[in-house]
Parts: C-alpha cells; structure tokens; sequence
C-alpha cells in the first residue's frame, strides 16, 4: 500500500513539528502565546499582569519562544513589546482553540467534544 503523501511530507518536517509541539506543551507558554495570537502587541508587564506570573518566568519564556522564532520583540523606550511571528504556531493555535473552546471562545467543558 503506498503511503500518504500528505502523512510523508509530514514525516520529513518531523523535528521541525516536534519542536513546535515541545514549546506549546509547556503550558506558561501556551497561555502567553493564547494572550499575543489575539493582537496587538504586548508588553511584559501586561503579560505578567494577565498571566500572574513572575517577569523572571515571563522573560525567560519570552527569551526561549523569541530564539526559536515564534515571537518577536519591539523595544519603545525602556519597554519591549512582543508580538507572535510564527504562521504555523498561529493556526496550531486557532485548531487548539476550536477544540477547546465553545464559540463563544469560553473553555468548554471537560470531557466534551466539539459538535459536528
């Protein structure tokens, strides 16, 4: 039976899958890139403010997802505000909302799935 070709050119971005996978499994990072997927830019304060976590956590998230390329950064004075700049990371993101959340972007209950 010949294979997928759609599932092989899946298997030849592995590492490259993996590694997205491995940055959104931590769930801090998960909630910061949730918080800058919906725009605009946001600072750190405002991310740690949102998130209630420390800035050092925050930052050195930040410092990991920026060096991996899915955020950018944009210094305005002594603030830097950051923003998502990773198409793939964006539409992951948009699937695991669409089955995590209701409509109404409130989390849906656990143990349910999406209606058809």
């Amino acid at each position: 039976m010949a294979a997928d070709p759609s599932i092989e050119a899946l298997a030849d971005q592995a590492n490259e899958v993996a590694r997205l996978l491995k940055l959104l499994g931590n769930s801090n990072r998960l909630r910061i890139l949730c918080q800058l997927v919906d725009g605009p830019d946001k600072s750190v304060n405002c991310l740690a403010e949102r998130l209630q976590i420390s800035q050092s956590a925050l930052s050195q998230h930040l410092a990991k997802m920026r060096e991996d390329g899915l955020i950018t950064g944009r210094r305005d004075a002594q603030t830097i505000y950051y923003s998502l700049s990773n198409s793939n990371a964006e539409q992951l993101l948009s699937v695991l909302k669409d089955l995590y959340c209701d409509t109404d972007g409130k989390p849906r209950q656990a143990g349910k799935t999406k209606p058809n």
